[in-house]
């Protein structure tokens, strides 16, 4: 009935749809962020150095974390396109390899954050640092096949267009790591003080929890039952595993392209001092909170596009895509105007450092420009998820970010001498390129119906394959 809608109304239902399942991920996305502030805190009231332990392992963890985040996307458009087939049924059969899938990753990034060490040598953390950011490694370590299958069941549910579960469990996960990081690193309860070590069992003992709470609630709640998840379970299906992978793994590298041009100008604007490292701090944490509305409605637009593919709806393609980047450009009016009209309220949030809110002002600003080319390539690239269209996005990603961006901010920022705002105009030149080039892509995608080619196969055709 929905493809019979006047104009208007078919506008006002896909907008009001994407709002209502985008706005449980938001939040979900700020509870994660909420993690990364709560083991900071905790870790700045032990003391200055197990911060510094505590604020290199995570960055090595976010490699990690993003690897994962990124295999397990080939889920929620997966299940989507499904769903929109009305081919129920065959949802438990996929989520079944995805866990296989999802505790393979996670083996594999347990293995690698525990070998993690020529990589702290390579980055020329401090040697006095050295041991304890191993050891706070080790720790979270743990966690990996739990964040891994965690998102397993998060893409099930979000594909399900179940989006308040990843709120609910990514909160309960916020309110458990804050009990058990004060147990853990000031010493509490008998147990003796662990510090940066501390922080690490401490995240990856409520990974284990949250995404344990959350599969029981998979198994017991009505809006899963008629699945079969778990009727059986069958060995991995490598045809069904390397279709997940397919999706995934493009998905894997494009977020590890973006977050290491964030990681990497970190590096660079490290170079230049103790004020200027701290003003980027500032700025990069504005930025990234305000990041999560836009990156909390891209995952709603990949379930939105992906019924319409599963339903074989051409217009309704189109309507999910352009309704979701247009209700973005509408947030990241707000976050433009509240970083270009306020950046020294801002950051005075943040420190009272006169020095540091000069300097940190400017990279707002800088900020508040990026933030419409932010919105579009990260909506453009959620809606070409819907479509599964991952291999040339990754394409697109690594041109604009590592042949763009970062070439242009060192040269700005060393050959100009404009500093970290070199590094941050970089940043824009390199989100403007991928936004310019992942809209021109979902625009021929939607229009030309590519997407009929990323169709979901039909279990006839897989049985003949």
């Amino acid at each position: 009935m929905k493809a019979f809608l006047p104009e208007r109304a078919r506008v006002r239902h896909e907008i009001g749809a994407t709002v209502r399942l985008a706005l449980p991920l938001i939040l979900a996305q700020l509870a994660a962020v909420g993690s990364n502030v709560i083991d900071a805190v905790l870790s700045g009231h032990v003391g200055a150095h197990v911060l510094g332990a505590v604020a290199v392992g995570a960055s090595i963890w976010s490699l990690a974390i993003v690897s994962g985040i990124g295999m397990m996307m080939a889920v929620p458009p997966s299940v989507a396109q499904l769903d929109g087939a009305g081919r129920r049924g065959e949802v438990g059969a996929v989520f079944r390899q995805a866990l296989w899938l999802a505790l393979g990753m996670g083996a594999l990034l347990w293995f690698a954050v525990r070998h993690a060490g020529p990589l702290i040598d390579l980055i020329g953390v401090t040697p006095s640092l050295r041991n304890d950011v191993l050891r706070f490694l080790f720790a979270i370590s743990w966690g990996a096949p739990a964040l891994t299958c965690y998102f397993a069941l998060r893409g099930l549910s979000e594909g399900l267009s179940l989006t308040r579960p990843s709120m609910y469990f990514s909160f309960g996960g916020l309110l458990l790591l804050i009990p058990l990081g004060y147990v853990m690193m000031f010493g509490k309860l008998g147990i003796p003080p662990q510090g940066a070590h501390g922080c690490g069992i401490a995240t990856a003992t409520a990974l284990w929890l949250e995404m344990l709470g959350f599969l029981v609630y998979v198994l017991k709640h009505r809006n899963y039952r008629g699945l079969n998840l778990f009727e059986h379970f069958e060995r991995p299906d490598w045809r069904r595993i390397g279709a997940l992978l397919h999706v995934g793994a493009p998905m894997a590298v494009t977020l590890l392209a973006e977050g290491g041009l964030f990681v990497a100008t970190a590096l660079v604007i490290s170079t230049l001092g103790e004020d200027v490292i701290a003003s980027h701090q500032v700025a990069l944490n504005v930025a990234t909170l305000f990041f999560m509305v836009p990156l909390g409605l891209a995952m709603a637009i990949t379930v939105r596009v992906g019924n319409a593919v599963g339903r074989g709806d051409a217009r309704g393609v189109r309507y999910a895509g352009f309704c979701g980047i247009g209700l973005t450009l509408v947030t990241q009016m707000v976050s433009a105007a509240a970083m270009l009209v306020l950046p020294h309220l801002i950051a005075t949030l943040y420190t009272r450092d006169a020095k540091v809110i000069a300097l940190a002002a400017q990279l707002i600003v800088l900020a508040g420009l990026f933030q419409f080319s932010d919105g579009i390539q990260v909506a453009s690239n959620g809606a070409l998820r819907g479509l599964k269209d991952t291999r040339v996005p990754m394409a697109i990603t690594l041109f604009a970010y590592w042949c763009v961006g970062m070439p242009a901010g060192w040269w700005l920022a060393f050959h100009r001498g404009m500093g970290a705002r070199g590094m941050w105009m970089g940043l824009i030149a390199g989100l403007s390129v991928a936004a310019v080039m992942l809209f021109v892509r979902f625009w021929r995608s939607a229009w030309r119906e590519r997407w009929r080619a990323h169709q979901p196969v039909p279990e006839e055709a897989l049985a003949q394959a």
